[in-house]
């Protein structure tokens, strides 16, 4: 089953920019049968440990955060590029495989203690879930674990998340 969400998966070389070869998940979420495996193989793996938020990071991460939180009756925690939430929010900057961005929470989206999945469609260098697991840590949450759709394992996206459990559904 895995091999056929592999194959579900469009390749887009040079984009966002020239030598970056880009997995393309919105092949793999058009098609209802390859959505459902992935939702139900990542949601498979959280039921009955009491996650109280899937945190969903902009903008393909909200694809997999809304479906697992839906799965697994949790919440979800958008977290967003900045100026983008109407509220206050925490920031953090971090670097990517191209270049830095910076990302925003709302101070009130997670509360001490609360069971807390990371949720994005893809790991490379793991900057940006590196600062999402920052901003979780921050608030208090306490990380279940990070999930990805897809891992790029030689871009070793694992060591900036230390010792946070990790887990991907494809690797690459």
């Amino acid at each position: 089953m895995v091999e056929e969400l592999k194959k579900s998966i469009r390749d887009v070389p040079d984009f966002p920019k020239k030598g970056i070869l880009f997995k393309d998940i919105t092949t793999l979420c058009k098609d209802p049968l390859m959505f459902q495996r992935m939702v139900d193989l990542l949601g498979h793996r959280y039921v009955g440990k009491r996650i109280d938020l899937v945190v969903g990071i902009e903008a393909r991460g909200f694809i997999l955060g809304a479906a697992l939180a839906y799965k697994l009756g949790a919440g979800v925690v958008l977290v967003r590029k900045p100026g983008k939430l109407p509220h206050k929010t925490h920031k953090a900057t971090y670097t990517l495989e191209y270049g830095t961005d910076t990302l925003e929470v709302h101070q009130d989206a997670i509360e001490k203690g609360q069971r807390v999945i990371i949720a994005d469609d893809l790991m490379a260098t793991g900057g940006t879930a590196g600062a999402v697991a920052e901003l979780v840590d921050r608030m208090g949450g306490n990380i279940v674990e990070c999930a990805f759709i897809v891992e790029l394992k030689d871009l070793k996206g694992r060591e900036k998340l230390g010792d946070r459990p990790v887990f991907s559904l494809l690797k690459y």
